[in-house]
């Protein structure tokens, strides 16, 4: 994670607090963990952050706010629907390796978001999610992907590929995040072609 230097107190908290999640769960947190892990009295974070709930809708609508952004990019793009796939999987790749952390939390802990924010998280990973089977769609349409493809199963199974990188990416590695997200694709994109 980034240096924690130039944040405000509240994003401190919120990084301190994402570490936190990835390493016990969301539920097994307490805000005594985290005030511990910040260094400072659990009354403290009060003036912070309202409750941790509050820090997991943080975390969880700003990555998705990302998500969204870059495939916004991706899709003003002219050219081939295979180029636009390849680049929404580099941007998706991209996003997540900006904060390997962040990037756990958001995968594994929304569950725990209650209602009605749990309900428009899945909508808009939903909306996300569709957004990426349009691409195949029209790849399918203009004759670059093969026509008889179960498009849920394509989608799906990029996903499956990609989310799970938060567990395995080691940012020390001499692989960087485009690059990483280039071979993905290559390998993704490739499946799809006639």
């Amino acid at each position: 994670m980034d240096s924690v230097i130039n944040l405000s107190r509240k994003e401190q908290v919120i990084r301190k607090a994402a570490e936190l999640f990835r390493e016990k769960g969301y539920a097994a947190s307490s805000m005594r963990d985290l005030a511990q892990k910040l260094g400072i009295e659990a009354a403290s974070l009060y003036s912070h952050i309202k409750s941790k709930e509050e820090i997991l809708h943080q975390l969880c609508f700003d990555m998705a706010a990302e998500f969204r952004k870059s495939l916004d990019a991706v899709e003003k793009q002219k050219g081939p629907a295979s180029e636009k796939l390849k680049n929404g999987i580099i941007g998706h790749i991209q996003v997540m390796a900006k904060d390997l952390t962040a990037s756990a939390v958001f995968m594994n802990e929304h569950r725990h978001l209650s209602q009605p924010h749990l309900r428009d998280f899945l909508l808009l990973r939903i909306n996300y999610i569709n957004r990426f089977k349009a691409i195949i769609d029209e790849g399918v349409k203009n004759g670059e992907f093969k026509e008889h493809i179960d498009r849920k199963l394509a989608v799906m199974t990029l996903f499956s590929s990609l989310n799970w990188m938060p567990m395995w990416y080691d940012p020390n590695s001499t692989i960087v995040p485009t690059s990483l997200g280039q071979q993905l694709a290559d390998m993704l994109v490739t499946g799809l072609r006639k």
